[in-house]
């Protein structure tokens, strides 16, 4: 079941950011606009995680890469926080992006930190592939 985010969320964005939903992800996530750089991507893809947006997920993931679905929704998932460790850009059309996203699985705390691979393509930024780091 995907969540409805608050139009009105004054709050920080689901990423983290302290600019609110609407202002952060929530332009990306509505299609009003693309995301300028691999790091708002990285961000926006985060949120979408949190939201159970699988659409906006798999769009946003190179075709050669994607795969047929995305778990959005599993049970007792709750997640707690995104941090960008390192961005890297190696040239105008490819970046790398190390995050550790945290959550938890019916209370049993987790955290995936993976080195992730963006490429722009076409004038969007889509996800490649990433390595977890165990």
């Amino acid at each position: 079941m995907t969540k409805k985010p608050s139009a009105a969320r004054s709050a920080p964005c689901y990423c983290g950011n302290p600019v609110g939903y609407p202002a952060c992800c929530g332009r990306f996530h509505s299609g009003a606009a693309v995301a300028p750089d691999a790091q708002s991507l990285m961000r926006s893809r985060y949120s979408a995680y949190v939201l159970g947006l699988e659409d906006y997920l798999l769009r946003t993931w190179a075709t050669e890469f994607r795969p047929v679905s995305v778990e959005v929704d599993l049970p007792g998932t709750r997640w707690l926080g995104l941090e960008i460790k390192r961005v890297e850009n190696s040239g105008p059309s490819r970046a790398i992006v190390e995050f550790v996203a945290r959550f938890k699985i019916a209370g049993k705390a987790h955290r995936l930190h993976e080195v992730s691979r963006f490429e722009l393509r076409h004038g969007e930024w889509l996800y490649l592939n990433g390595n977890i780091d165990r």
